[in-house]
């Protein structure tokens, strides 16, 4: 219970929390809303079940919010639909719990993670959007389900070489703009001739939208996307707008569906071949995007983590540090420049350099 005087008056009202360290969190709440004015906190109000939240307030926001954003509506959808058919549905908001959670995550174990995970993040949201609308006075704990894909295999070069080549266009093209530029697969499909600048050597491409304010930045051209787009260009007749992957779709460019059915074509193709030729090397098959986290990975040497949060469109540096893998011979280079830097009187450090990170880890955890 909430216990405390105000004004005079003694103000008495249950936090529906199960600790204490919640219920000061609501006290605190209850105490800002008085000192706006807003006498209203203290009624009471009707306890939504999540079925209510999702059908009558969640699933409203998704369609305007996400409108123009036809992946991110239907991603929440599916989850919405899921939640929906679940036990923990007919449940009163504020009687969700983290128990709860786990026991949806056991509940759908025949499921793979990915999908389980995408349930959750919409439980997550809808949860967060009911706390900041009051309807919801705390946020209860959402953890996610543990062995999800991440996509974070990197490809070698040779890798990345057998696998364009045995691309058909024009998916081709569009895996050489995500593996040379580091685009999301979204972004390619969307581009346009108004956002793509080719001059005589190289060029540049202007992200114009995407999932957030981070991901809209300018990238120059590798050459090899150079190529390619200069090839495009010509090809299409030197548009001055329009969408550089055109297709029959009702969208007119490309989408998801049909990049999926050429990635596996390629797949198929480099199987095949090897079938013909075992002495080819193997190519385990992989995920679209694992060709931006390849990108990703081989570019982090090359700059600071926020040039590469930056590059990649990321809004928090927390995703872009999956890229960064500093390696012995970094470390001993970042220790040698504090030294010749003057920070510190020593000389040198020893010749037994690179550090074996590694080996001294391992020492450590025997």
């Amino acid at each position: 219970m909430v216990k405390f005087m105000w004004q005079g008056k003694v103000i008495r009202k249950s936090s529906r929390c199960s600790n204490a360290k919640d219920a000061r969190t609501v006290e605190g709440k209850i105490r800002s809303e008085l000192g706006k004015g807003n006498w209203g906190v203290l009624d009471v109000r009707a306890r939504l079940t999540l079925a209510e939240l999702l059908k009558d307030h969640f699933l409203p926001f998704v369609e305007t919010e996400f409108k123009d954003k036809p992946n991110s509506r239907d991603y929440y959808a599916y989850g919405v639909a899921h939640l929906l058919a679940s036990d923990i549905a007919a449940l009163q908001l504020d009687a969700i719990t983290g128990q709860h959670v786990t026991g949806y995550i056991a509940q759908h174990g025949h499921l793979e993670a990915t999908t389980i995970n995408r349930d959750l993040r919409t439980l997550r949201r809808a949860l967060s959007l009911a706390v900041e609308w009051g309807k919801l006075d705390r946020m209860p704990k959402v953890t996610l389900a543990k062995g999800e894909n991440r996509r974070e295999r990197v490809l070698t070069d040779a890798e990345v070489k057998s696998y364009l080549e045995a691309c058909p266009q024009p998916w081709r093209d569009v895996a050489t703009l995500i593996n040379g530029e580091g685009m999301r697969p979204g972004e390619c499909y969307m581009l346009r001739w108004e956002h793509v600048l080719l001059n005589g050597h190289g060029g540049l491409i202007q992200i114009a939208r995407g999932k957030s304010k981070a991901a809209r930045r300018p990238l120059p051209m590798v050459p090899e996307v150079y190529q390619v787009l200069r090839s495009r260009y010509e090809a299409q007749g030197r548009p001055a707008e329009g969408w550089v992957f055109p297709t029959a779709a009702v969208s007119g460019h490309m989408e998801e569906s049909s990049a999926k059915q050429w990635h596996a074509k390629a797949l198929e193709t480099l199987e095949k071949a090897r079938k013909e030729n075992p002495e080819l090397p193997e190519i385990k098959p992989f995920e679209p995007y694992c060709l931006r986290h390849t990108f990703g990975t081989r570019m982090a040497p090359k700059c600071d983590v926020f040039a590469l949060a930056r590059i990649m469109g990321h809004s928090s540096i927390t995703i872009t540090q999956r890229y960064v893998h500093p390696q012995s011979e970094a470390i001993e280079q970042a220790f040698q420049k504090l030294v010749t830097d003057g920070g510190h009187p020593q000389e040198s450090l020893t010749e037994e350099s690179p550090i074996e990170v590694e080996v001294i880890a391992e020492k450590s955890k025997g």
